[in-house]
């Protein structure tokens, strides 16, 4: 199967998921920048390889007969090469003790890798979960009306790290709305200008998620993610996502331009830059090439 067959076929169950449960607290893609690159990529008939994988929450409520019904939640992730390599999910409730967790999605991944190897199984995966999960929770746990710590899942923040590869950036105003969006959504990185375009964006997920959103929707000849991080974060207070930066503010970096127009940049300071800043590996993905 070919990566644009595997590409075509989750966008077709996601629209799938999305008809048959289109109420937010059903089903919710929690990244909308995979599932449009995704798209891109089909649209555009993109040979280039994904930066991430779409990721998307089911939640299910079964019923259990001392508790009435109790809501489980999927969380899903779709490999690169899904449907070929089974899924990524993980299946929570708060009133799954940490051990009753693990069994339950060991017999998911069982079941899955039984029935389902290479062939869409997400539909089939939420009925499993449905008519299964039930049975994993303790008469005890599920009567009572609290629960122990290690029952319930500790809030987890997402630090995202976006790097964005534009054939050119010229245009005064993105260059003022790059700089003014990244300010009001807090989010650091730099911008360099020319030909071609480079951005970095960092700070949190969803704050990364509608620059994105906002960019994009302006006029390019060519723009796309080029690669990027992502970083869970245990309770995600503001000292953590500090820690997680590498650049402190959001500022554009122009490097000796040169060339008839003055719009190409030096890209061997643009090397300098990023090693300075713990990131000289973005360089290859960018261009193709060791820098130096």
């Amino acid at each position: 199967m070919t990566n644009r067959e595997e590409a075509e076929i989750q966008i077709s169950e996601l629209d799938l998921l999305s008809s048959m449960f289109p109420y937010e607290e059903e089903f919710a893609v929690t990244d909308q920048l995979a599932l449009a690159e995704l798209k891109h990529s089909v649209e555009s008939g993109s040979e280039e390889a994904l930066s991430s994988k779409v990721q998307f929450v089911l939640n299910v409520k079964a019923e259990v007969p001392y508790a009435s019904m109790v809501e489980f939640s999927m969380a899903c992730a779709l490999p690169l090469k899904y449907p070929t390599v089974l899924p990524e999910i993980t299946v929570r409730s708060a009133l799954l003790s940490r051990s009753q967790q693990i069994r339950l999605n060991s017999d998911l991944k069982t079941y899955l890798m039984q029935n389902c190897s290479g062939e869409p199984c997400m539909l089939s995966a939420r009925e499993w979960v449905k008519d299964h999960a039930a049975a994993y929770i303790d008469k005890e746990l599920s009567s009572s009306s609290v629960t122990t710590s290690d029952a319930t899942p500790s809030e987890v923040t997402t630090f995202t790290r976006l790097w964005i590869y534009s054939h050119h950036i010229y245009n005064k105003r993105k260059r003022k709305n790059i700089i003014d969006w990244a300010k009001e959504l807090s989010l650091s990185g730099f911008c360099m200008p020319g030909k071609p375009g480079v951005v970095c964006v960092e700070g949190l997920q969803s704050s990364c998620e509608e620059f994105w959103s906002r960019i994009r929707r302006l006029t390019w000849k060519r723009i796309l993610i080029r690669h990027r991080e992502d970083v869970a974060l245990e309770g995600g207070g503001h000292d953590e996502i500090q820690k997680q930066r590498k650049f402190s503010t959001l500022e554009e970096k122009c490097f000796d331009a040169h060339g008839a127009r003055g719009n190409h940049m030096d890209l061997g300071q643009l090397y300098n830059f990023l090693e300075e800043k713990g990131c000289a590996d973005i360089f290859r993905m960018y261009f193709g090439v060791e820098g130096h």
